[in-house]
């Protein structure tokens, strides 16, 4: 995915964007146009059906609707954007050819190309037009964020990688178990990296005791704490 400007022109709205060739992928930030062809890696799209999936589930026969790229969701005029994953909660919003207004939430899976446009562009315009809750998932490194919508920015709300359960900040009762996400080998020739940091134990200082010197000593003096080492992987 490019996530690149190539039209020259600014001032582009929802009337241009209509006219565009379905065949080609397109962002509008700000009356910006990016291109966001060519089509994701095979990671992605992995990552993108799995989260999916766990959303299907949860939402299945609720007020909610989730609905997965390629699908258009207008926030304003000059702000349509194509997100992987987005659940909406008002029916209203749900149109024949698009969503029109803010999802509840959002999920972005980043590729190298688009992590900077997803990052800034467009959180600050999800946050802008309200979107409540961000994910940004990030598949080589097998974490996902979550962001919250405090005030006029985003709060990051907790890191969650495999084998963790994901719970929504908006949709408390939702639990996603990112084992299921993130299982799938690395890609060949993608280096895998294992970091090891040494630990070392951290004890509560134990109660100072006096200790009796005999029969012509006077006063006290304490036992020194005895520290211990484990080692720790992470």
């Amino acid at each position: 995915m490019a996530g690149q400007t190539v039209r020259k022109q600014i001032g582009y709205a929802w009337t241009d964007y209509v006219t565009w060739n379905d065949d080609e992928r397109w962002e509008l930030v700000g009356g910006e146009a990016f291109d966001m062809s060519p089509a994701p890696a095979v990671e992605h799209q992995r990552v993108v059906l799995r989260l999916a999936a766990a959303f299907h589930r949860h939402f299945a026969g609720k007020r909610c609707e989730v609905f997965v790229s390629p699908i258009d969701v207008k926030l304003s005029e000059n702000d349509i954007v194509q997100p992987d994953i987005v659940v909406v909660c008002e029916r209203s919003k749900v149109k024949p050819t698009h969503i029109d207004g803010a999802p509840t939430l959002v999920v972005e899976v980043l590729s190298p190309s688009t992590e900077m446009h997803d990052r800034l562009r467009k959180m600050a315009l999800y946050a802008r037009t309200g979107v409540k809750e961000v994910w940004l998932a990030m598949p080589s490194a097998a974490l996902v964020e979550v962001f919250v919508l405090d005030g006029a920015t985003y709060r990051l709300t907790g890191t969650y990688t495999r084998g963790d359960k994901l719970r929504s900040r908006v949709f408390p009762v939702m639990n996603v178990n990112l084992r299921h996400a993130f299982d799938f080998p690395a890609q060949t020739g993608e280096p895998v990296q294992v970091v090891r940091e040494p630990g070392v134990s951290y004890r509560t200082r134990p109660p100072v005791r006096p200790v009796r010197r005999g029969a012509k000593g006077v006063g006290t003096r304490t036992r020194r704490p005895i520290s211990g080492q484990q080692k720790r992987t992470a």
